[in-house]
């Protein structure tokens, strides 16, 4: 069932041999294989061949499938019908409508890159990407991944930066090959696996809640008497339902060609998480959102929601998603593979300290890549990476690294065999180095797993700056070994400029717990950067140097980076806005007038219990206290409204996030504060919310 499954909805390699003509299948593959542009001239081949594979597969519409700058996937749908001049029709596509569209720019989030008026934007059919079947309820529909640009050939979207950032690091990769001597290699591609993490709940739970509809997670909620305590979830059996959900999310990523590998159950209760094996990392990216659609997708099916906002439930770990990073060649190389001897294997040693160079330098940046709101209340909350970007390497590479520092590595470390103590049971072979899954960037064999993304976002920003100041530290040692000689000579550069970088670069490798008070000090100490919320790091985008590394190498211009800064504050601002109206209306609502009828109720049991002559301590006592806090809570709602009517009147940027961030998320606070403490008091009866138990909880 499966072989005939997987890809069965993708225009992939088979596809295109079986369906276009040889010398046409030879020009397509050159050039997605070697980066070059299509020939025009073999388009509307491409184009009918593709046509008519869907059409089979029952498509009546095209779309040019791109990423803007919202941070989720955006489509215009085209039918294939052509009228006739005899009232019927045909079905046609022509190689122009592949390689190009014309969507509105102006509706997208442009940071002023567009005007209202200038509407006129461009689609481009990114070849690297294969194009694929998809089906929305009735609907089937031909996907064409494109990249999205302004009239004057502005980056709109998410996708042309990482494509310009993977020629970049191709050219710089392959400089440093041929200066190390290997000339069989052609290309250098960055490769991409990323896990995904995500809540499912309850859909009739998220119909009572507009916090979950709105804003994508709860801003109200007292914790459970059970959370992850017991750490009872952690790879626990799956639940019937959710392994049907599983089961069908599976098939579907499946069709699409999506390498679906692992799923399990995550810490949190009702948390989950998915693996794919690794692909071209703008593939991966595009495979990602395609992941995250179909999970609502099929979670709908099956009776529940998808939650991808990174911190779903206060008290319980949030979500994440690991970006597993590598380099590979053409010829079948994985550059950061270390071998049986990785103090000797020099192309190795090389592309791991270009890695940990850019890591160093350019910490801020890649801090910035992952700043939302969302990932606010996950970084640094002892349940993901802190905001510190420290590197891991473990104990073999760590020592390497230090022999590298004092003059020469000459021995690498082994794991040697583990031994269980049980006649039984055969020795185990040890890893040389155990894994830290409180690094922020962690290596973890044969590649990098960069933890700090947020389970909501886009893997193209993360990887088209990670491409880019890796890209930057090859261009600086192809720089330092050009003209090297084979031998001797190459050897002693190599090790002179390896040397100089474990000494300039010590201060960012950490093998131990990143999440304690004690590393948070001793970062200190180092000059580490520790940038704890989201406004302040995405305005280290316009800092020199990480403005000039992404200009230097053509992956934003300095307009499209300050665009890039104002859209994300922007976005910033509207959402905490969202959640803060959200809040009024909840609190206003359902929790004050509940709260008031439970305080009437118990005012008419207090009096009852007295005019019975009872004392009924217990009775007054409560009354008290629900008083208390509504009147608590009815100030924090008008302090509220009032932070929030003073942020919507700030009109530059800058400052309107930053009062959003500083005011209005602290006046949010108190308000959940208040009806959190009610929620305690209010009988079960009269409270108007799904509780944390019940939704982390029910299936």
């Amino acid at each position: 069932m499966m072989p005939e499954i997987y890809g069965s909805n993708v225009f992939n390699d088979a596809v295109m041999r079986e369906r276009l003509p040889k010398n046409v299948y030879k020009q397509l593959k050159r050039g997605i294989d070697e980066g070059r542009e299509i020939d025009p001239a073999i388009a509307d081949v491409v184009a009918n061949a593709v046509k008519d594979w869907a059409v089979e597969k029952g498509a009546t519409h095209f779309c040019h499938w791109f990423q803007p700058m919202t941070g989720i996937t955006a489509e215009k749908h085209d039918s294939f019908i052509s009228p006739t001049y005899d009232g019927r029709i045909i079905m046609e596509f022509s190689g122009k409508e592949l390689s190009q569209g014309e969507p509105d720019a102006s509706s997208f989030p442009s940071g002023g890159l567009r005007a209202t008026f200038e509407a006129r934007g461009y689609t481009a059919w990114d070849c690297t990407s294969p194009c694929f079947i998809k089906t929305d309820g009735s609907n089937v529909t031909l996907f064409i991944p494109t990249f999205f640009c302004s009239y004057h050939g502005e980056a709109l979207d998410k996708k042309t930066p990482l494509l310009r950032s993977m020629e970049t690091l191709n050219q710089q990769a392959m400089r440093v090959l041929r200066a190390i001597g290997n000339n069989r290699s052609k290309r250098v591609t960055a490769t991409l696996g990323g896990e995904q993490e995500y809540f499912l709940v309850d859909h009739k739970f998220v119909d009572q809640r507009l916090d979950l509809q709105l804003a994508g997670r709860t801003l109200f909620g007292a914790p459970s008497p059970k959370g992850q305590e017991m750490e009872d979830h952690y790879f626990g059996s799956l639940n019937e339902r959710i392994a049907s959900f599983m089961h069908d999310l599976n098939v579907n990523l499946w069709k699409l060609g999506i390498s679906a590998k692992t799923q399990h159950n995550e810490v949190a209760p009702a948390q989950y998480e998915l693996a794919p094996l690794f692909g071209t990392v703008n593939v991966g990216v595009d495979h990602n959102q395609l992941t995250m659609e179909t999970m609502q997708k099929v979670a709908i099916q099956h009776g529940f929601a998808c939650l991808l906002h990174e911190k779903p439930f206060a008290g319980v770990n949030g979500s994440g998603k690991h970006n597993n990073w590598s380099m590979v060649t053409d010829d079948g190389i994985n550059l950061l593979n270390p071998g049986d001897n990785p103090h000797d294997n020099m192309q190795f040693l090389v592309f791991l300290f270009a890695v940990v160079r850019a890591v160093d330098k350019y910490a801020s940046l890649l801090r910035a890549s992952v700043a939302t709101p969302g990932n606010d209340h996950r970084l640094g909350a002892n349940e993901a990476p802190p905001a510190i970007v420290s590197i891991f390497l473990g104990d073999q590479l760590t020592d390497i690294y230090e022999q590298i520092e004092n003059g020469g590595a000459s021995t690498s470390k082994h794991g040697g065999m583990l031994k269980l103590g049980v006649s039984t049971l055969p020795a185990l072979p040890k890893d040389s180095t155990d894994r830290n899954r409180t690094s922020p960037f962690a290596f973890t064999g044969a590649k990098f797993e960069f933890r700090m993304p947020g389970s909501s976002q886009s893997l193209a920003g993360p990887n088209f700056v990670l491409n880019t100041i890796v890209a930057e530290s090859l261009s600086e040692m192809a720089d330092a070994l050009k003209g090297a000689k084979p031998g001797a000579d190459l050897n002693g550069k190599v090790q002179k400029l390896l040397q100089r970088y474990a000494k300039e670069h010590k201060r960012i490798i950490f093998n131990g717990d990143n999440y304690t008070a004690a590393w948070q000090k001793e970062a200190a100490k180092r000059g580490l950067p520790n940038i704890r919320n989201a406004v302040d790091s995405i305005n280290t985008m316009m800092d020199k140097a990480n403005a000039e590394v992404l200009m230097k190498h053509g992956v934003l211009s300095h307009k499209e980076l300050e665009a890039r800064r104002e859209i994300l504050l922007e976005n910033y601002a509207k959402i905490i806005n969202i959640e803060a109206r959200c809040t009024l209306s909840i609190a206003k609502r359902q929790i004050l007038p509940a709260a008031l009828a439970c305080l009437k109720a118990q005012c008419d049991t207090a009096a009852a219990v007295k005019v019975a002559g009872v004392t009924g301590k217990a009775a007054g006592r409560l009354a008290k206290e629900l008083g208390a806090l509504a009147d608590e809570l009815d100030d924090a709602i008008a302090k509220l409204e009032k932070e929030v009517t003073a942020a919507a009147g700030v009109s530059e940027i800058g400052k309107k996030a930053a009062t959003y961030r500083d005011r209005v998320t602290t006046a949010m606070a108190e308000v959940r504060k208040a009806a959190d403490q009610i929620e305690t008091k209010a009988s079960a009866e009269a409270w108007p919310l799904p509780t944390y138990a019940t939704m982390l909880f029910v299936r």
